[in-house]
């Protein structure tokens, strides 16, 4: 019996260090996973606009336009050129947010400014950016918003962060964003020491998500904290 016992305990106090350790290398496993899922989201969605740009005016054309060259140096990596412009043809991010204000162009810009800046590990100058960006596309905002969460996690305000990456797959409500999202939330919350929020997090992967990867083994997280 007593050698049950501790084969039990020996158990509990595996599967709580494995919790710990996942949630240690939350940050620095979601740091890029996140804001490079954003980043090719609206590329993709750029991509449609700039092939229909013969719809749009001509000042949303040129906003466009001119955040196309600004997605060409994101995706190259070159990220502060992408936010300030590079003194020659292309004037930035931050020019095309407020030269071409209300445009779809400018919103998009918001986005990748804010990518910019955290993939700079420049998080507090993100944040903004991201919150400024407004969009209700089923991919792009809720992915924006995971984005904003991540940034309050590298900051270690991992309250907002948690709360943030909830409302992201509310809002996304799939398979694809939603699941992951919500092991990331419960993750944060077992740092906070918040164990009834973790569980509740790990508890709609399992009900609602379960066809997604994260449910596989959703059922280790949720045993964590118990």
């Amino acid at each position: 019996m007593a050698k049950k016992k501790e084969t039990q305990a020996q158990a509990v106090n595996t599967n709580v260090s494995e919790a710990v350790s996942r949630t240690e290398q939350y940050i620095e496993k979601n740091k890029k996973s996140i804001i490079t899922w954003t980043a090719i989201v609206i590329a993709l969605v750029a991509a449609v606009l700039l092939l229909n740009t013969y719809y749009f005016q001509p000042r949303q054309q040129k906003g466009l336009e001119a955040l196309s060259k600004g997605e060409l140096l994101f995706q190259a990596g070159d990220f502060q050129t992408a936010i300030d412009g590079d003194n020659n043809e292309y004037d930035g991010f931050d020019a095309i947010i407020k030269k071409y204000s209300g445009t779809k162009a400018a919103n998009l810009a918001k986005a990748y400014a804010g990518l910019s800046n955290a993939q700079l590990g420049q998080y507090a100058e993100a944040i903004p950016y991201l919150k400024g960006f407004k969009g209700n596309d089923p991919m792009i905002a809720p992915s924006v918003m995971a984005a904003l969460g991540n940034c309050y996690a590298q900051q270690e305000d991992y309250a907002k962060a948690a709360a943030t990456l909830l409302k992201a797959a509310k809002k996304a409500d799939n398979n694809v964003l939603s699941a992951g999202w919500l092991v990331q939330a419960g993750q944060l919350f077992e740092k906070l020491g918040d164990k009834a929020s973790a569980l509740k997090a790990y508890q709609q992967v399992k009900d609602k998500y379960y066809q997604s990867i994260q449910a596989s083994d959703i059922d280790k997280y949720i045993e964590s904290v118990k």
